[in-house]
Parts: structure tokens; C-alpha cells; sequence
């Protein structure tokens, strides 16, 4: 196999252990809230989670890549605290932290898509494309279920996310297919 650059490892304990940390925020985040249609899909997107983490272990097992036990302890202590603090901080924040989280995350996947190819590694091209335009699938959820709200121009304005900014540059309703997907997240 390839030799990968420490960037690429890096990228990939990372975000397999953050995905373990959003799983378990997600945990919390479904419990919080009443509608039971918001537990369902909060439910749906903990379980992407899951299995974001799953595909991204396979890619590192390619490379002989051992998770971070750094990681795994760091993003298993923020999902807790994050999943404790949705009983606490109303109903609001955790929607709008998770689309602002989710909305970094899409470019995770397209910049290690990119970074592959890179080294003439298409192997992946497929499950991380996927992974990205879930993530943005995420993003937009999040954001529909607070659009509305009153605190939505302070939040947008204090952290950077929501309707006229965001962290990456893809638009569902006019999505590139796998083969023009460079275009995405580029630096």
C-alpha cells in the first residue's frame, strides 16, 4: 500500500474519533427533545455517525493506521459533556451547534478525498464522497429546525454559521456527482 502523509493519518484518527464524540452528543441531543419525529432523525444521524466511524476505520485498517488513544479519550470526554449539556441549554443551541459542527465536518471528507488523489489513491473516492454529502444532509437538518428563530441572526453573527454562512461550499439541490466533486471544500 501507498505510504500516506502524516496529514492524511492525522486527519483520519481524528475523525474517526470525532465521530465517536458526535454520536455520543447525538445520544444526548434525541433524549433533550420532545417531538418524537426530532428524536427519530436526531436517532438517524447519531447512527450515521456510527458508521461514518465504521468506514473510516476500514480506510485506516488499509494503511495499518491504529486509532489514537488520545483521541478516543478526548472525543469520548467532549460527546459526554456535550450529551449532558443538551438537558441543560434549551432547545435552541444544540440545533444550532450540531449544523455548525456538521458544516466543517462535510469538508473533512472532500479534503481527504482530494488529498488521496493526490498520491493516485481512488480506492476511497466513493465512501468519502459519501460521508461528505451525508454530512452536509446533516448540516441542512439542523438548520431547517431553526431557521425560524429569533436567536438565529445573533448566533449567525457571533459563530459564522447559518443561512448566509457556512463552512463549506456545497449545494444539495445542485450537487456535483463523484466525478466533479473536486470542486468541493478546495483551500
Amino acid at each position: 500500500m501507498q505510504q500516506l502523509t502524516p496529514y492524511i493519518i492525522k486527519l483520519l484518527k481524528t475523525a474517526y474519533s470525532a465521530e465517536k464524540a458526535a454520536a455520543f452528543a447525538y445520544q444526548g441531543h434525541a433524549k433533550s427533545v420532545k417531538s418524537k419525529q426530532e428524536k427519530i432523525a436526531i436517532k438517524q444521524i447519531e447512527d450515521d455517525e456510527w458508521e461514518h466511524r465504521r468506514e473510516v476505520l476500514l480506510i485506516m485498517g488499509l494503511y495499518n493506521i491504529k486509532p489514537s488513544k488520545f483521541y478516543e479519550f478526548k472525543f469520548y470526554i467532549i460527546g459526554k459533556i456535550i450529551s449532558f449539556s443538551c438537558f441543560i441549554i434549551g432547545w435552541f443551541m444544540p440545533f444550532y451547534f450540531a449544523g455548525r459542527l456538521e458544516s466543517g465536518n462535510v469538508c473533512e471528507y472532500f479534503r481527504l478525498k482530494i488529498w488521496f488523489n493526490q498520491l493516485g489513491i481512488n480506492l476511497h473516492d466513493k465512501t468519502l464522497y459519501n460521508m461528505g454529502i451525508k454530512e452536509k444532509e446533516h448540516e441542512v437538518y439542523f438548520y431547517e429546525q431553526i431557521k425560524n428563530s429569533k436567536f438565529l441572526p445573533f448566533f449567525e453573527r457571533f459563530f459564522k454559521w447559518g443561512a448566509l454562512q457556512g463552512f463549506n461550499n456545497i449545494d444539495l439541490n445542485q450537487k456535483q456527482p463523484l466525478e466533479k466533486s473536486d470542486i468541493y471544500c478546495r483551500e
